[in-house]
Formats: structure tokens, C-alpha cells, sequence
């Protein structure tokens, strides 16, 4: 069974490590704020100037004026900050930055990202996504493995306009955990009840499969 938003989120979060500074795209990635392990010093951060996000608010903790990236009301941590975004993408440029989360389109087999346009479709842009791949050595790609009609958006070379080339080693859909090396996407994991076969079948580029991959653990 495909996962949800919220357990591709869940199962992002497992790749954090404490001490981790964490930029969460729009989209899926900023889910990943809700299944931070408990005891885990990590340190969120969006790129319109809040480094300590925390959990959505409940409605009784809403702040109107505290947003992440994508304008959605958010909290703040213990320890948290707030800073012009000036400030924040000198953070990530200056590779401060551990990991990054981000939503895409399309990737390929040599780590292609294109996440920011759509010809003929109404795209917000391209926001601070160019900044963060060329920013950061640790990227995961969150996104659905192929579209509402079936068609695969892990491919051999992407179709779209790029965000960033070779700069994406981890792909987490709503199938499968897949790493990008040597051109050739690598399947790490499965979602529970999803096949192999499943998994090849909506994967246009190249997928290696070594001996009985493993179903992901929540």
C-alpha cells in the first residue's frame, strides 16, 4: 500500500541525527517537523528567516505573524531565532546547512532535480530551492513516484526545466526509499505491502535491486 504524506514524512524524520541544522521544503517536507524523535537535538530551518521550528500550532497557539516557507502557521522551539532572509540563505549557501528536504517533479538516474516549473501550468516558483541543492551535500527528495495516471517521475533523464543537476543522492516516495549513485537508482527500502515488481514497473530509469529489500519500518 502507497504511504501517506504523513508517513513519508515519518519516515524522512528517521534520517535525522542530533545536531542536524534541517531545511524543510513546501510541500511533504514540512511534515517532517512533526515526527522530530523525541530527546533529538535538531535545529529546523526555513528559508524566510526561523531557525528552531517547531510542530504545527494547535489553535490555540497559532500566531499569524510566525510562518514557515510555504506560509503556513508554525511554532517556535526552545532556543529558536528569527532573522531576515538575507540572512537565512547566507546560511545556506555558506553550506551550514546538514540536510535538506525538498519536493520535486521529476529526478533521474544521474541526480537531476527539476522541482520549480511546469510549462503552461501556474508554478509559484522557483522560491529557495536553487540555492538549497547548490547549497547542500545531504538532499532527500520527497514526492510520488509517479502521477495520478501512472506515469513515472523517477526517469532516465528529467523532462522539465532543471532546479539542480547531479546534486540528488536520495529519493523517498510514496513506493519507496531509492539512493542515486553510478547512474542508476539503487532501492534501499519498500513501503509495507508494496512489491518489487510494483516498484520497477513505475520506475523509468534504472532501478537496481540486491537480494530482499527490506520493507520500511514506522
Amino acid at each position: 500500500m502507497a504511504l501517506s504524506r504523513e508517513q513519508i514524512a515519518q519516515r524522512v524524520a528517521q534520517e535525522l541525527q542530533d545536531g542536524y541544522y534541517v531545511n524543510l521544503g513546501i510541500g511533504i517536507p514540512t511534515l517532517v517537523a512533526n515526527y522530530v524523535p523525541k530527546g533529538m537535538d535538531v535545529m529546523l530551518q526555513s528559508e524566510n528567516g526561523l531557525l528552531g521550528m517547531g510542530q504545527f500550532p494547535n489553535e490555540d497557539e497559532i500566531d499569524a505573524d510566525l510562518i514557515n516557507a510555504g506560509k503556513q502557521t508554525v511554532t517556535m522551539a526552545t532556543g529558536a531565532s528569527v532573522f531576515n532572509s538575507a540572512e537565512s540563505f547566507a546560511m545556506i549557501r555558506g553550506g551550514h546547512v546538514d540536510l535538506t528536504v525538498l519536493g520535486a517533479f521529476e529526478v533521474d538516474v544521474n541526480g537531476n532535480i527539476a522541482s520549480y516549473m511546469i510549462p503552461g501550468k501556474l508554478i509559484k516558483g522557483m522560491g529557495g530551492a536553487m540555492d538549497l541543492v547548490a547549497g547542500a551535500d545531504n538532499i532527500i527528495v520527497t514526492m510520488t513516484h509517479a502521477s495520478k495516471h501512472g506515469v513515472s517521475k523517477l526517469l532516465t533523464k528529467c523532462s522539465l526545466p532543471l532546479t539542480g543537476k547531479g546534486c540528488i543522492k536520495k529519493v523517498l516516495t510514496d513506493l519507496a526509499f531509492i539512493e542515486i549513485k553510478n547512474g542508476k537508482f539503487h532501492l534501499l527500502e519498500r513501503a509495507p505491502g508494496v512489491s518489487v515488481e510494483e516498484i520497477l514497473t513505475l520506475t523509468e530509469g534504472e532501478l537496481m535491486v540486491s537480494g530482499d529489500v527490506p520493507e520500511m519500518s514506522f
